[in-house]
């Protein structure tokens, strides 16, 4: 995921959405009866400014989840964020991808 997705202070959207696959295969990773969270924080910190589920979309076979924005949630001052993108199977299995999820929020002119 080398693409940085840029939003504006304040924004509720547009949704980020996710296509979920296997490294080695291509193919989607199956999301049946599992959670996907996105650990989010400024880019060099260690802290976690918050952690956000994921709404999978169906079926979930297809592998895709959307970050959908709540009020607050890009509300951080100017500059480069990450994400972290964590998979919880029902069996309590959690895969962590590999790449990190690049953000860039700037000021609201208003």
């Amino acid at each position: 995921m080398a693409e940085t997705f840029k939003y504006v202070q304040g924004d509720t959207g547009p949704q980020l959405r996710l296509t979920l696959t296997d490294e080695e295969t291509g193919t989607a990773t199956n999301l049946t009866s599992s959670t996907v969270k996105m650990h989010f924080r400024a880019a060099g910190a260690t802290s976690v400014l918050y952690t956000k589920t994921l709404a999978i979309i169906n079926p979930p076979t297809n592998g895709i989840a959307v970050v959908n924005w709540t009020t607050g949630q890009l509300d951080y001052p100017a500059g480069s964020y990450q994400g972290e993108i964590e998979i919880t199977r029902a069996s309590g299995t959690i895969e962590t991808i590999y790449d990190i999820v690049k953000f860039k929020i700037r000021e609201d002119f208003a």
